[in-house]
């Protein structure tokens, strides 16, 4: 009902296929039924929008249908119970349509940045007989449409914004993710106007926000040029090559410690394997190493050593066996002013 046509990962054409549910019931219903998230934009490019078959080779995804055993993860961290008057995110529908099942349309609110996305699920949820109250808004800057018990967002945020505080009901709870990491932050309204929580053991990510069609370029391509050419400073790395992205404690203490940077790898015909890192700021580094067992050989240039936090993390995970990322307890002040803490470590959003 709510994805009639996603994208789906072709290998051989090298990018993404338009795949039209109706053409192929039996994969749309495969597809519907497994656990899995799909992409319904790349780019500015709804597959709505698009003719069945279209190639889609760059851009990143905007939209999807998230993986629902992670929509209803999130949900149990909300802890619905009858009666409680919940804000959550729009996108295709599928997690709206969930929450009305749970709580009953007149209970749930559901909101976007995208205008077509909101009006699309409103439509295909009125099918099915679920009306909940939708709305176009900016879930990160302007005001939210209402009062709340309950606000679940499956869209990623750099920090808590101070709306949601205000729009929670005395001891409502959020429940969200932070850009850049791996974290599921929980969090019950105190008193005193802020809120106090805990971070999932379980590692969870979204997308982040966006006010336009598309992500706005943060690092210019003459930065990634000069990481992938520039002599910088030269060093030996302690540890054996790691790639962030691919690891998710390593990956959410890193975003938290340095926000912003950005990652590409390769691994090499000779079974060499090179990581660039790069920030908005024109920081950058490449470490290259010649085999799998071995240290990796590392430049970096810039007005920041972007390879020497993530030295520092590694340290600290050998030294400990873990990271106090997963199972930190939370701080919210009334202003969203969020900080982390555990084992001795501090983290300020």
């Amino acid at each position: 009902m709510f994805v009639p046509r996603w994208y789906e990962r072709d290998q051989e054409a090298g990018g993404r296929v338009v795949r039209d549910g109706a053409a192929d019931p039996d994969a749309w219903l495969a597809a519907a039924y497994s656990d899995t998230t799909l992409v319904t934009r790349v780019g500015s490019l709804h597959a709505d929008h698009a003719e069945p078959g279209t190639l889609v080779t760059s851009g990143m995804s905007t939209s999807s249908s998230t993986e629902p055993g992670l929509v209803v993860g999130m949900y149990r961290h909300a802890d619905f119970t009858d009666g409680c008057r919940t804000l959550v995110t729009t996108g295709t529908g599928y997690g709206t349509a969930l929450a009305c099942h749970r709580l009953g349309s007149e209970l749930v609110t559901s909101v976007d940045v995208d205008p077509y996305l909101v009006k699309a699920a409103t439509d295909r949820l009125d099918s099915i007989g679920l009306r909940p109250e939708t709305a176009v808004c900016d879930l990160t800057q302007g005001p939210l449409p209402g009062e709340y018990d309950r606000i679940v967002s499956t869209v990623s945020v750099p920090s808590v914004p101070p709306t949601w505080i205000k729009a929670l009901r005395p001891y409502g709870r959020l429940v969200t993710t932070i850009t850049g990491t791996g974290l599921i932050l929980y969090a019950d309204k105190t008193p005193d106007g802020g809120a106090v929580g805990w971070t999932s053991y379980e590692p969870a990510s979204f997308m982040g926000p966006r006010q336009g069609d598309d992500y706005e370029e943060t690092v210019p391509e003459s930065v990634w040029d000069e990481a992938k050419d520039g002599d910088g400073e030269a060093s030996v790395s302690r540890h054996f090559l790691v790639f962030v992205p691919e690891t998710w404690s390593i990956r959410s203490m890193y975003q938290l410690d340095l926000p912003g940077v950005e990652y590409r790898h390769r691994w090499h015909p000779d079974r060499s394997h090179t990581v660039w890192m790069t920030h908005p700021d024109g920081s950058w580094a490449r470490a290259h190493a010649t085999g799998p067992r071995e240290v990796p050989t590392v430049y970096q240039g810039g007005p920041r050593r972007l390879w020497d936090p993530l030295e520092d993390i590694l340290d600290r995970l050998n030294w400990t066996g873990q990271l106090p990322v997963y199972g930190a307890r939370v701080t919210i002040t009334p202003d969203g002013e969020t900080t982390l803490t555990g084992n001795r470590w501090t983290a300020t959003l």
